[in-house]
Order: C-alpha cells, then sequence, then structure tokens
C-alpha cells in the first residue's frame, strides 16, 4: 500500500496503460468548469483525487486515456446539473482546460480543445431535453451567437 502522495501522483497515474478516470461532480457550467467539492458556498465533500486522475488519464504514455465526467443530467428536484454559469461561491476543481469528456445519460461531449461556442453546444446536447431551450438562451446571452459544433 501506497500514501496519497504516490497513488495521487500525475507521474505515477500516467505510466498505466489505458487509465480510464471517471469522477463525478455537482455541475458544470457551459464552458466547461467542473464543479466538485461544493454547492454554491457550501462545502459538499473534499477535492479528493479528481484533478490527478483527470490529468493523469490525459497526459497518459501510451496516449489511449480517457479522463471522464460523469454526472446524472438532473438533480433530484429537477433542475439541471449543466448551468449557464456556477452558482456564487462555488469552487471550480477541474477547469475547462482539463475537461475532455462529460456524460449524462443523454450522451458524451467532448470539450477538450474546442472553443466556447462548441462547448456550450456540446454540453446543451447532453442536458435533460427539458433544459436544453434554457440552456441555448443563456448561451446565446453569453456568447453573443448560437453555439454550434
Amino acid at each position: 500500500m501506497h500514501d496519497v502522495g504516490f497513488c495521487n501522483n500525475i507521474q505515477n497515474i500516467c505510466q498505466n496503460p489505458k487509465v480510464t478516470a471517471i469522477n463525478s461532480c455537482i455541475e458544470v457550467d457551459l464552458t466547461g468548469q467542473v464543479v466538485a467539492d461544493s454547492i454554491g458556498h457550501k462545502m459538499y465533500s473534499g477535492v479528493g483525487g479528481q484533478v490527478d486522475f483527470i490529468r493523469g488519464a490525459a497526459l497518459g504514455l501510451d496516449g489511449l486515456g480517457k479522463p471522464i465526467i460523469a454526472i446524472k443530467s438532473c438533480t433530484k428536484n429537477d433542475e439541471s446539473k449543466i448551468v449557464p454559469i456556477i452558482k456564487d461561491g462555488a469552487g471550480v476543481v477541474t477547469t475547462r482546460a482539463h475537461a475532455h469528456y462529460i456524460v449524462t445519460e443523454y450522451g458524451i461531449a467532448y470539450l477538450f480543445g474546442k472553443n466556447l461556442r462548441q462547448r456550450a453546444y456540446e454540453l446543451i446536447n447532453i442536458a435533460h431535453p427539458q433544459h436544453r431551450e434554457e440552456l441555448e438562451k443563456a448561451a446565446f446571452g453569453q456568447l453573443k451567437c448560437m453555439p454550434s459544433p
């Protein structure tokens, strides 16, 4: 057994073949920022190793790693987990620059290397259908253009 300093070391993680890092989150905004430890100002959990494993999978020496954020599209109160803007006070755990795959029950959004317009398009397509129109309007308001592939 090793301590967290060894197990969560990106240099160690990336040496494993085909690393698939599957993490969850509380919400994701339309740019791909991932909130995983707080609901607004209220701490929900610790940061843990999400960033370490997301980066380790992305930097896998074999090039076959898959950094994945898997979430349900809605909360138990039918609120979208894909949101126009993260809640005030929420902490971004995985930055939009490090988000690769976001997965819901409606599909997979591949965000890596995409611009904000493309990211919004991908994320809206995997949001719950009842929230897509609202998210499109919010994206248009933020980007001053429609999200597109």
